[in-house]
């Protein structure tokens, strides 16, 4: 069960595994697994950002490499067919819009599209990246970059940007829920 504190941001809030999944399942890309087990697990105080974002992450952290491969595989390509043919989830839509991925010439198209190739057949899956407060330019350096690392280093690179992407998710559900109780 979830609880919240009385009295804390978002008031008495008890919400079902049902409701905890239709809220927070979508936080980690096509991923609902994450959200179903740490409902599953514990209590959770949905009041408190940091605990649920905690919670969250142990089941990705715990989950052994097998089901961390398939959640990074999960993820789109940034600026890759998905978004050309608005195959995106809407949050990856807005976050790839955000960075300006949306507006890229067609040389820079070229160039993700090469890059999400060379890094996809080198680690085998796609580049991560948190893209919030990010542009096309600081991402194209980032490939670069990322695609001399070594796979283990790779991996857990990507992990990490799983995670601060699923934290820029939970921290705009608090943004929305908090403005919409006051």
């Amino acid at each position: 069960m979830c609880r919240s504190n009385y009295g804390g941001l978002l008031g008495e809030l008890h919400l079902n595994r049902g409701e905890f999944v239709k809220n927070f399942g979508s936080v980690y890309e096509h991923s609902a697994w994450v959200a179903e087990q740490a409902y599953d697990r514990s209590e959770i105080n949905v009041d408190d950002l940091s605990e649920l974002t905690q919670a969250l992450r142990r089941e990705v952290d715990e989950s052994g490499e097998a089901r961390q491969l398939a959640l990074l595989c999960a993820h789109p390509d940034l600026a890759g067919k998905a978004a050309v043919t608005g195959e995106l989830t809407a949050a990856s839509t807005s976050e790839q819009a955000g960075a300006g991925l949306d507006q890229c010439t067609p040389q820079e198209f070229s160039r993700f599209e090469q890059f999400n190739s060379a890094y996809t057949s080198t680690f085998d899956f796609p580049f991560i990246m948190a893209v919030k407060g990010a542009n096309r330019h600081l991402i194209l350096a980032a490939f670069e970059t990322r695609l001399n690392n070594d796979r283990d280093t790779e991996f857990s690179t990507a992990l990490e940007e799983v995670h601060k992407i699923a934290g820029f998710r939970l921290a705009a559900w608090f943004e929305e829920n908090l403005r919409s109780r006051n």
